[in-house]
């Protein structure tokens, strides 16, 4: 029989559903229910693309045995991480506090009023490799509430204690140094895996936001290190496993220091954040090998958005699962003789591609779960193709084809298909960039779709909300993330559409952002910090802020970026000087801890490297004025910002009083809104913006 979660909006949630376990959403009532019975509350948190959390619903919330242990002596809560951040913010931190580590599943124990007490992450069933079972634990909680109490109570109100201090920042830099960048930059050097990519030893994690800093960094400085650190990063996550060769779109990490082994998890926001930087990479690369290969990366993963991840409104889907039939991997991995046929009905040699691709008889990979499950083969590349070569370009298209063909035929990973706000405004934005970078109209589109649906969908009365499930409609109040990443991207949107609707709703959600989210001293001026929720959300044992980037950017660091582009393009200085303030209270730890802070240090390369304000004056659809838009597009430009419109249009500063020349689109490269002289000829706007 189906327990309360049946109808969750969570498709995590939902794979709860006919656990014997009695569990409750986060609400007041199963908080009530544990001060009716004298119980602690048992929490889980994770996400239903999170392999482990499959592990231990399989080995523990499935157990009758287990179950009967839960529900008695607890009250137990699941929570999706991806719906409430939130819960997962204040509860990780705990966690981390009391293990010196963090993950999930999360499992915390609290009591009654949401003080926690212990916790930890994934624990089997029975004890093994140094870890306790699950059952032990579950006892010793129960024994220590009922034996124990004030030993409890007492640990409970050290955590709460830890918690508060570790929400108070401190004071930042009085002003914002730029030589921050500098070292930030050369720390991140000194990480970079010189051999094999990326920052630090294995799992590897993508860390776009970083590599979009590296890049950022080199076009400002010329450091060469920077930019070969990055290109060199992004090269070795296309050739490796962790990038899908058959359908597009990244993996979640590398489990091995190669980027041989992925975690089979494929999840938007990385994918969108992957596709920001490799359109990036591709205006930066300084061979024509890596442009090329970057441009074609970026194409294939836009495609994979839009093909697997998008829902019929326009709105995209969270993640898609590791597994497929109790499998990790299955869907994506090939036994040699299954390759061979493929490629041999495809009309292709199975040599020349198995030697392309890394496929063996012996396989590199095999479930730990499932040793009966014999090996296969993760497809990478080993040696890296001419990317200039079009014939061979075209057969292995239809290898890809051929592939593609097949694996549909397989039993597919599981889809979770609730939209969030923060991750659909990531993809759209990199959707936006990429559609310009790559003069791909079909990318526009689904970016502008998409912006529609959460205007349409996400946003009830007024207030923009966190999450959207088919059927259930929008629940749950916008988080920071959802804020600062929507407008973000809506400028990106603009600057690639130019409909000056997008620029007004950013400039909206940047006010919302200041009034609802933003942390104030006691005199009431901006300290440069914004918590996770607004002001008027739930409170929680404390009111987390958004600090530093995980696998996600912090939404602090986004406003950052969002503030400078406003100001730019409005002139308003109070936009400066909120983007200035958050940068002298993160630099110092920034420079400290770069890896941590890859957004807000491209949002200090975009202070240091702009305003660089361009304004094109002409009518959008002129072939003319496209064309100038195109010199702009020639390479990334972290400092600039664009504005767009027919003479006359002035629904921003930047537009205000610039006529076209001799009746020509002109275009108008200005700092600080004071402009050089106009040029209508795209090479003059090059040597003109390579100047500035």
């Amino acid at each position: 029989m189906a327990n309360r979660l049946a109808n969750a909006t969570s498709p995590y949630l939902r794979q709860h559903a006919d656990n014997p376990v009695d569990w409750w959403e986060w609400e007041p009532a199963a908080f009530d229910e544990a001060k009716r019975r004298d119980v602690p509350v048992f929490l889980s948190i994770g996400y239903s693309s999170c392999h482990w959390c499959h592990v231990m619903a399989h080995e523990s919330f499935n157990d009758d045995d287990i179950a009967a242990l839960l529900n008695q002596r607890f009250v137990p809560i699941k929570v999706d991480r991806e719906e409430r951040p939130d819960i997962d913010s204040v509860y990780m931190s705990a966690v981390q506090a009391m293990t010196g580590r963090g993950g999930w599943p999360m499992s915390v124990f609290l009591m009654p009023d949401g003080t926690p007490f212990y916790g930890g992450t994934y624990w089997p069933r029975e004890s093994r490799h140094n870890m306790p079972g699950f059952v032990d634990v579950l006892k010793a909680i129960g024994t220590a509430w009922r034996d124990q109490r004030d030993q409890v109570l007492s640990s409970g109100q050290q955590l709460l204690a830890h918690l508060a201090q570790t929400n108070e920042l401190g004071a930042g830099a009085e002003h914002v140094d730029p030589a921050t960048a500098q070292r930030a930059a050369a720390l991140t050097v000194r990480m970079w895996d010189r051999e094999l990519g990326g920052f630090g030893p294995a799992p590897k994690f993508p860390q776009a936001m970083t590599i979009d800093f590296l890049l950022a960094h080199h076009l400002r400085t010329g450091d060469s290190d920077a930019q070969e650190a990055a290109v060199h990063t992004l090269d070795a996550m296309a050739a490796g496993g962790m990038y899908d060769h058959v359908g597009g779109g990244f993996a979640r990490y590398s489990t091995d220091a190669q980027w041989l082994v992925p975690h089979f998890e494929k999840m938007l926001y990385d994918n969108a954040l992957l596709l920001r930087a490799y359109t990036h990479g591709a205006q930066v690369a300084t061979t024509e090998e890596h442009r090329l290969r970057f441009r074609r990366v970026a194409g294939e993963t836009a495609d994979y958005l839009l093909r697997e991840m998008q829902h019929r409104s326009g709105g995209f889907f969270s993640a898609t699962d590791a597994d497929s039939e109790g499998i990790e991997g299955k869907f994506f991995t090939w036994s040699g003789p299954e390759f061979d046929e493929v490629l041999s009905a495809a009309g292709e040699d199975p040599a020349e591609f198995r030697a392309f691709y890394g496929v063996t008889d012996a396989g590199n990979f095999s479930d730990p779960h499932h040793p009966e499950v014999p090996a296969s083969s993760i497809l990478h590349e080993p040696v890296r193709r001419d990317e200039s070569d079009e014939d061979f370009a075209k057969r292995l298209q239809r290898v890809r084809e051929a592939l593609y063909s097949r694996r549909e035929q397989r039993v597919h990973p599981g889809l979770d298909d609730k939209i969030l706000t923060s991750w659909n405004a990531l993809a759209l934005g990199a959707l936006a960039e990429a559609g310009a970078v790559l003069h791909e109209p079909r990318y526009v589109a689904a970016a502008q779709r998409c912006a529609r649906f959460l205007q349409e969908s996400l946003v009830v009365d007024d207030h923009l909300k966190h999450t959207w499930k088919d059927g259930h409609g929008a629940t749950i109040p916008a988080f920071l993330e959802d804020v600062s990443y929507l407008a973000q991207a809506l400028l990106v949107l603009y600057e690639t559409d130019h409909d000056p609707a997008w620029l007004r709703w950013a400039a909206e959600l940047a006010h919302n952002a200041q009034s609802r989210f933003a942390e104030e001293d006691d005199n009431g001026s901006f300290t440069g910090a914004y918590f996770t929720t607004a002001h008027d959300a739930e409170q929680l044992l404390t009111r987390p802020k958004d600090l530093w980037d995980n696998a996600q950017p912090a939404g602090s660091s986004v406003l950052v970026d969002v503030h400078l582009r406003l100001a730019a393009l409005t002139g308003a200085p109070a936009h400066q000087e909120a983007a200035e303030r958050t940068l002298a209270l993160f630099s110092p730890r920034a420079e400290q801890a770069p890896t941590a802070y890859g957004e807000l240090l491209r949002g200090l390369e975009r202070l240091l490297s702009g305003p660089v304000e361009l304004a094109i004056v002409g009518p959008p659809d002129d072939p003319s004025t496209a064309l100038l838009v195109d010199a702009y597009r020639q390479r990334w430009r972290p400092g600039a910002v664009l504005a767009v419109g027919a003479e006359g249009d002035e629904h921003v500063p930047l537009l205000e009083a610039r006529p076209m020349l001799d009746g020509r689109p002109a275009a108008y490269v200005c700092r600080n809104f004071a402009c050089k002289r106009p040029v209508a000829d795209p090479g003059e706007l090059q040597a003109l913006l390579e100047r500035s």
